[in-house]
């Protein structure tokens, strides 16, 4: 296994991004490579550049101490690393990047989306492009380390680990100093133990719908405490709260969004899963599936306009996507042979859905059904989300 995997469709998407506008920022969880890929785009940029990492000390009291004579003066492009620490900064780039006078792009880095929008949407907005860093798809590390991934999650290091062991050892120290420091430097008072135990909790009924009052009463403490806890995980990009999806169909529909652990790894380490075999004996086997599949067709296809479907009668959807006016669904299966179900053809009339795949580990493409087609993985980004002409 290499020790380095390019993300060439990343590095092309910042790059874009600084040619058409002052600023991009990339966001995604501690550790998932954004330093990495600010590095691959400075390897390759034509003219000066200077990097700010607002955790080492220097650089952060030099930014406190004069911010706008510093970034004004930049040159080129300029990264400002887990800017997140210094949400003020938001306030001193907007007349920057107005400016046409202005020599320099900026690339900012944050691993708090709760923090980081909440600056943009009173400062930036519509000076800044977003691209969103998850872990490693299936895309880059190539369909052959499918398992691998699936078991040890897209974290680089956590991927690239030389061993089991190693990779243990790596989510023990990430999860400590997640929970320990990096909670903590968001400002947060919510003690590691309380958001350790409401971790775990949510890995164990990760993919299902969210119920703050069950799991209040198994904590407890009230449900505006794990609300919170919720949505400090997910500004961190630690878990997905997908929404769900519905209109007036004359049907009870389920209206709370459902919530996964967004990297399988951190998944496995919570669950106390070590290898695959063991993961293939383990109750949570297909919701793992189910989370893992999910975010590889997100990475594959956006997260916006991403939800699930389900009513009270039974039929659900894993995935809907709304893309150029048209439904698309998702089904994900962890079988052998997928099967069309009562569920899918309901579904399929209640959304008035363009297709449905039905994404599985296998390695061959087949129709099941009309507008219904078995899907490998390793195929999910392949295909194109536009009806036929």
């Amino acid at each position: 296994m290499q020790r380095q995997i390019a993300r060439q469709t990343l590095s092309d998407a910042v790059v874009r991004g600084l040619s058409e506008g002052p600023a991009v920022a990339l966001l995604g969880a501690r550790q998932v490579g954004k330093t990495t890929l600010a590095r691959q785009v400075l390897s390759g940029w034509r003219g000066p550049s200077a990097v700010f990492d607002l955790e080492v000390t220097a650089d952060r009291e030099a930014l406190s101490a004069t911010p706008e004579r510093l970034l004004r003066a930049g040159e080129g492009l300029v990264v400002l690393d887990e800017v997140q620490r210094m949400p003020g900064l938001f306030e001193v780039l907007r007349p920057i990047c107005d400016d046409p006078g202005r020599r320099a792009v900026f690339l900012l880095l944050g691993s708090a989306s709760l923090d980081l929008v909440k600056g943009v949407s009173e400062t930036l907005a519509g000076r800044l492009l977003f691209v969103d860093v998850g872990g490693f798809s299936l895309a880059e590390v190539g369909p052959g380390h499918q398992d691998r991934l699936w078991m040890r999650g897209g974290f680089p290091r956590a991927f690239l680990a030389a061993s089991a062991a190693a990779w243990g050892r790596w989510m023990e120290s990430f999860s400590r100093t997640f929970l320990e420091r990096d909670v903590p430097g968001l400002g947060s008072r919510v003690s590691a133990g309380a958001l350790g135990r409401f971790w775990r909790m949510l890995a164990h009924g990760h993919g299902q719908v969210w119920n703050a009052s069950d799991l209040a009463r198994s904590m407890g403490v009230s449900v505006t405490a794990v609300n919170h806890y919720r949505d400090l995980l997910a500004g961190a990009f630690m878990i997905r709260v997908l929404p769900p999806w519905f209109e007036n169909l004359g049907k009870r529909l389920v209206k709370s969004p459902k919530v996964y652990l967004r990297d399988s790894g951190v998944l496995h380490f919570l669950l106390g899963v070590q290898a695959m075999r063991d993961l293939l004996a383990h109750p949570r086997y297909g919701a793992s599936w189910e989370g893992f599949a999910l975010e590889q067709t997100l990475l594959a296809h956006g997260e916006r306009d991403a939800y699930f479907y389900a009513t009270h009668r039974g039929a659900e959807l894993d995935l809907l996507l709304l893309r150029r006016g048209r439904r698309w669904g998702f089904e994900f299966k962890c079988t052998d042979a997928p099967r069309t179900t009562k569920s899918m053809h309901v579904v399929i009339d209640d959304l008035g859905l363009e297709h449905l795949w039905v994404v599985y580990p296998g390695e061959r493409e087949y129709p099941l059904a009309d507008a219904v087609t078995a899907l490998p993985l390793r195929c999910v980004g392949a295909i194109e989300l536009r009806p036929p002409s």
